[in-house]
């Protein structure tokens, strides 16, 4: 049974499903390389937390009790008593796989070990474990305490006791889980970033305005968000990061990434987070 839950990672997805777990009931151990960036995460969850309260959402008893349940740590010993851990760092392939070695050795067997990644191939990640068939991924969508989804990814070596235990983790936590097989993008991905290359690729053309296919794609399909502003907030980083896997895996034109964002990442236009991509959110 999971009771208590660590998270590596301490960015938005990080400290956005530590926020959920913890509002589960779960105790949470959040893993950072440094504690100043723990203790800044957990300072920012309790601002989160405060919101909510002001906003009438929650109860400030059980916005203490939450943060009761919230510790954090530079020491990747501290996670050893953990029933699951969540790593949630950089969207790269060999950071995660060394990190997941280092996980095997310092957390207790039987401990479920899962990645937050959102394309990356599960099993090259349990493969670096000795405990293959208790790996598996559980993919949260940003923001984490909005966003209903969670997609629990099956490698081909995970067992069924992991799977069904990581798909009871997400239905305590709130969420509406899919079970979905080891394959590039998933579900949500494989099917939304082609549609998001596009739409850079309209831009690039100079088919339409960014302003115009945003709001196209809004008024048109009744999105919340055009494809550009969508791109702002996932970062365009991440996004070509996401494209190059799914390109790698399937070799499909439609995730071949446009050059305009290749551009865009060089110059550091990355988004929400650097404060310029598409749109300008700076001042």
């Amino acid at each position: 049974m999971i009771k208590r839950v660590g998270i590596c990672g301490s960015g938005i997805m990080g400290s956005g499903i530590a926020e959920v777990a913890a509002k589960a009931g779960y105790e949470v151990v959040l893993r950072s390389r440094k504690q100043a960036t723990a203790d800044a995460t957990i300072a920012g969850l309790e601002k989160s937390l405060a919101k909510q309260v002001e906003k009438g959402r929650l109860s400030e008893e059980d916005r203490d009790s939450i943060l009761a349940r919230v510790s954090g740590t530079e020491r990747i010993s501290d996670l050893a008593d953990c029933d699951l851990v969540i790593e949630s760092v950089v969207e790269d392939l060999a950071t995660k796989r060394a990190l997941f070695l280092e996980l095997d050795h310092a957390v207790k067997a039987g401990a479920i070990l899962a990645t937050n990644t959102s394309t990356l191939p599960v099993v090259e990640m349990a493969v670096e474990t000795g405990r293959p068939d208790r790996v598996c991924g559980i993919h949260f969508f940003n923001p984490a305490p909005m966003m209903s989804l969670v997609e629990v990814v099956v490698p081909l070596t995970a067992s069924e006791e992991t799977v069904a235990e990581a798909k009871e983790f997400a239905e305590k936590c709130g969420k509406n889980p899919v079970e979905v097989q080891d394959r590039a993008g998933f579900i949500v991905n494989a099917l939304l970033f082609p549609y998001l290359n596009n739409a850079v690729r309209m831009l690039e053309n100079g088919t339409a305005s960014r302003e115009d296919i945003d709001t196209a794609m809004k008024g048109g399909c009744n999105f919340p968000m055009g494809p550009l502003a969508l791109l702002d907030l996932v970062g365009l980083d991440t996004s070509v990061a996401i494209l190059d896997a799914l390109y790698d895996e399937f070799r499909d034109p439609n995730y071949s990434t446009v050059p305009l964002m290749r551009r865009m990442v060089s110059a550091g236009q990355l988004g929400r987070k650097s404060g310029k991509g598409f749109y300008d959110y700076s001042r």
